[in-house]
């Protein structure tokens, strides 16, 4: 950082609040954008030396910094659409676009693990990192997860792994990869901000796309592709995982149990038979898998991922299952904020399911989810939000022939979703949509599921 210049914090949420210590504490000015009310910054921030902070706040934020010329860097908040004239005029003068997650791989000592993926990061992510501390490693997890690691730098040690759950919009402004990287799958997802698939594939691509051929390595899903068309000639050395039978090199799924193999050159051995696994559904047997590669790479212990499959119930609102009454069993799978989630949720579960789906529109496709839900046990589906009516049509199109019904809101949804709902049914929320019409996140609109299903 050049004397006299400023790095610029533009979106002050949970993953930029750590940036403004980080560079106060080395004497470097800060900006702080936003476009929140000047009082609810200040708020937030007076317990940082005001004579080191400039706010720039309320609907003209980004106009405002454009007109700052001290600024090196703009770290910008996760999900924020790159492509607006006022980032463009930044770029055009020499400011350079990144991120707090970029930031933490250059500066940590640690070797970092990232799981990304459009399903699955976290149950992923969670289950690796509880497989390596049962292993004796030492662990931290965090990123897209919910916690910004950068505040622990200080700790880490190149002897312990940093465990990181890396979104799209994470991925998109870094220029390295980590040491281990678990691509999960792909399909559409936030195109309301990236804008093309492409565009979206290519934020993914990051995790491996920097990584050293012979020092780093790669766990990526066996013939998909949909990720290996987008990886090709990236990435260290590859292993893979498979629900249908042998790998070269990885852990895969076949007569019914959990097998791993280190190379071609030695036999595979089995760890787990898949009835043991205590998680729902054939894509949790993928993400076990995957994580048991993670794991076993970064020096970890098979029997640890044994244990952790045999006892690990599950992240919050994934699946969840909240109670059973009068026979009905509801679940919580708030976190299905696009179609294939949904299907994957429908799969997990057996018997007739009362379904509540619709939200944010992210501008996906519903066409391939009508026609899943058309061939499924959904008895009924309650649609609300914005994609209510795209949903609907899908559905219409594909000929299902359960029953749609419509509700204003969530509460109303579970009052429909319950008079339709028989002995032995299971009502799932499972969206298919992002919540940010009627909720600040999916976590906010799986609580206030289980609230209203917790009052029934």
């Amino acid at each position: 950082m050049k004397n006299g210049r400023s790095v610029a914090i533009v979106g002050f949420g949970v993953n930029n609040r750590p940036l403004v210590p980080y560079w106060l504490e080395r004497g470097v000015p800060v900006v702080v954008a936003d476009r929140r009310p000047q009082s609810e910054l200040e708020r937030e921030l007076e317990s940082w030396p005001s004579d080191k902070l400039t706010l720039y706040a309320g609907p003209r934020y980004l106009d405002q910094l454009v007109e700052d010329d001290t600024v090196d860097i703009a770290y910008l908040t996760p999900g924020m659409v790159k492509h607006q004239a006022q980032l463009e005029e930044l770029v055009h003068r020499g400011v350079r676009l990144s991120s707090e997650t970029d930031l933490f791989l250059s500066q940590s000592r640690a070797p970092v693990l990232g799981v990304t993926g459009s399903a699955g990061k976290t149950t992923t992510t969670t289950l690796i990192g509880e497989a390596l501390a049962g292993s004796g490693k030492e662990v931290v997890v965090g990123g897209n997860i919910g916690r910004s690691l950068l505040p622990e730098l200080e700790h880490l040690h190149p002897a312990m792994w940093a465990v990181m759950e890396l979104s799209s919009f994470q991925l998109e402004l870094v220029e390295r990869s980590p040491k281990g990287a678990v691509w999960l799958n792909l399909s559409p997802n936030h195109l309301d901000v990236h804008g093309s698939m492409q565009a979206y594939a290519r934020a993914k691509r990051h995790i491996l796309e920097f990584q050293h051929a012979d020092d780093d390595w790669a766990v990526l899903p066996y013939q998909d592709t949909s990720v290996l068309s987008v990886a090709a000639d990236f990435g260290g050395r590859r292993y893979y995982v498979n629900l249908n039978g042998p790998v070269p090199q990885g852990a895969y799924l076949d007569q019914g149990k959990l097998w791993w193999r280190a190379d071609p050159e030695h036999p595979a051995e089995p760890w787990l038979s898949a009835d043991a696994v205590l998680l729902r559904g054939r894509h949790n047997l993928f993400n076990l898998l995957a994580a048991a590669s993670a794991v076993v790479l970064a020096g970890g212990q098979l029997d640890a991922v044994a244990e952790v499959g045999r006892s690990f119930a599950g992240v919050p609102h994934r699946l969840e299952i909240v109670r059973t009454l009068n026979g009905v069993c509801y679940i919580n799978d708030s976190i299905a904020t696009a179609p294939d989630r949904t299907v994957a949720a429908l799969d997990a579960i057996s018997g007739p399911t009362v379904l509540i789906a619709g939200g944010y529109d992210k501008h996906l496709d519903y066409e391939d989810f009508g026609r899943k839900v058309a061939q499924s046990h959904v008895r009924a589906v309650v649609l609300l939000g914005q994609t209510a009516e795209k949903i609907a049509l899908a559905l219409e199109k594909a000929r299902a022939r359960c029953s749609v019904l419509r509700a204003e809101n969530l509460e109303r949804a579970v009052e429909l979703a319950r008079a339709e709902a028989q002995n032995g049914d299971s009502v799932l929320l499972s969206p298919a949509s992002a919540s940010y019409d009627m909720f600040t996140n999916f976590e906010e609109r799986g609580r206030r599921f289980r609230e209203i299903v917790g009052n029934l």
